[in-house]
């Protein structure tokens, strides 16, 4: 068993290559969870409704999930320092435009574009490092660079409130900018050229079949409820097309030898359980991230900067949660520690499903703290799982699927989320009360998502296999390490 003094130093390159990726993926990690804050005040701005409103975040996400599965390929084919510097081109063009955007709509398109250079950028960061760091150095340099993406959940929250409730809700993309343009500049500079391979195989088909079906399926469900007796058969005929054509995908990528995403990896027990719980994840994250700063302006009446206060304990929590996630992932085994923080994340959402109650604030930041720190806990211990029977050589590809479902999860969260509250506001009065319980009832939603994580985890191993253990404690890179791609940030 190799000793802690034999592992080879980080060295001053890779440090500084290191600190250059964190530069470039902050602003892309921030954007998760800085947006959610000015969703009230753009809501006001164009005139939309909630469920409308959504979409700035649910076509970001999507978008993410979209352009993940083709950076293997792309990175293969043109080299990691081209894209790296594209993707930091396009979040950055996208940010611009939607400082400028008129409307819902061009706002939400301007999401698009800045969706396709968060989406790649983030893999793109684990990608580069992996290749500079080798493997006896990558358990280190991720939890460095993981720092950031543990703080975003906190400083997100906090600095969109300071922003929206001082300059804006503009100023949230506006200052993407210096940070894109800084990282441009530094990766330029330190960032290896890298050799491409030239023209590798793209699986072309899986392009054209799945994209489309993933967008057609979340706008046909999003606009299904809205949508009146009349006019209900254009989104039922998104949703009969956007089926067929995930069907296609499913009959050509069983049969295809490097397809867009590896559906053979779903032979393995452990790693579907991990999968589904990875999608119930996004969808327990990123919908309540939805709800609750429109909870704490309409309901309770909170300023935009007040709300980023409000939202800080979750963060806190789930930066708590990430923190002794891998010693209890080590110590109990993935079971237990998804049921034990499928329980918490239920129960710090229990406390706003009772909204027509008026629960005081210092309950609901309490129940926040649960909250997050259940969440943390989930993320890390979903992580630590997916992994567990999938060969060595097909890892890789393993991750670009979790990344992929998680971002799905993570923008279904959202559509379900507004979609839901848009009824049950269209079913009530607006008096102050009535308006609580339908809030307090979309949370029940939430709530309910969340304990579906318990029938996957069932078909989770009772704990890691004593080898795994033992050589855990020499192995460079933690359970803990190896999750920070999972984390909601991410």
């Amino acid at each position: 068993m190799a000793t802690k003094s034999e592992a080879p130093p980080l060295g001053r390159p890779l440090l500084v290559l290191a600190g250059v990726q964190m530069v470039g993926s902050f602003a892309a990690l921030l954007d998760a969870t800085i947006v959610t804050v000015a969703l009230d005040a753009t809501s006001r701005e164009f005139d939309a409704s909630e469920s409308a409103v959504a979409w700035v975040s649910t076509a970001y996400l999507l978008t993410m999930a979209l352009v993940t599965p083709v950076v293997g390929w792309a990175i293969d084919r043109f080299g990691a320092r081209r894209m790296w510097m594209s993707a930091l081109a396009a979040f950055l063009a996208g940010s611009v435009l939607c400082g400028l955007a008129w409307s819902l709509e061009s706002l939400v398109v301007f999401r698009v574009v800045q969706g396709v250079g968060g989406g790649l950028v983030l893999p793109l960061n684990m990608a580069i490092l992996a290749q500079a760091a080798g493997p006896k150095r990558f358990g280190r340099i991720m939890s460095l660079v993981g720092i950031p993406g543990q703080l975003a959940p906190i400083l997100g929250p906090v600095l969109g409130g300071v922003i929206v409730g001082t300059a804006g809700w503009r100023w949230i993309f506006i200052i993407n900018i210096p940070l894109c343009l800084l990282a441009l500049v530094l990766s330029w500079r330190v960032l290896p050229a890298g050799n491409p391979s030239g023209e590798v195989p793209l699986d072309r088909i899986g392009l054209a079949l799945l994209p489309p079906a993933l967008v057609l399926l979340v706008y046909g469900f999003s606009r299904i409820g809205e949508a009146g007796e009349a006019s209900r058969a254009l989104p039922v005929l998104f949703l009969g097309v956007g089926a067929a054509l995930l069907v296609a995908f499913v009959v050509h990528a069983l049969r295809a030898d490097a397809p867009l995403i590896d559906l053979r990896l779903f032979a393995h027990r452990t790693f579907t359980a991990s999968s589904v719980m990875t999608f119930l994840h996004g969808i327990a994250v990123y919908g309540p991230l939805l709800l609750l700063p429109l909870f704490y302006a309409r309901v309770r009446g909170y300023e935009a900067d007040d709300i980023g206060w409000l939202l800080a304990p979750q963060g806190i929590g789930s930066l708590i949660g990430i923190s002794v996630a891998g010693v209890l992932a080590d110590r109990y085994g993935a079971r237990p520690l998804v049921i034990g923080s499928t329980v918490l994340t239920f129960a710090g959402t229990l406390p706003f499903t009772q909204l027509s109650a008026d629960p005081p604030a210092a309950l609901l930041s309490a129940a926040l703290v649960v909250r997050g720190f259940g969440v943390g806990l989930l993320g890390v211990a979903i992580a630590t799982a997916a992994y567990r029977d999938v060969p060595e050589g097909r890892i890789s590809r393993a991750t670009g699927t979790i990344s992929v479902v998680q971002r799905i999860g993570a923008s279904s969260g959202t559509a379900v989320i507004a979609l839901v509250l848009g009824l049950q506001l269209a079913d009530t009065s607006t008096a102050p009360a009535a308006e609580a319980g339908a809030y307090g009832h979309t949370f029940w939603w939430a709530a309910g998502l969340t304990l579906v994580s318990l029938v996957p985890a069932a078909l989770l191993p009772r704990m890691r296999p004593a080898a795994d253990r033992q050589d855990a404690g020499g192995a460079d890179a933690s359970p803990r390490q190896r999750s920070d791609s999972g984390s909601p940030a991410s």
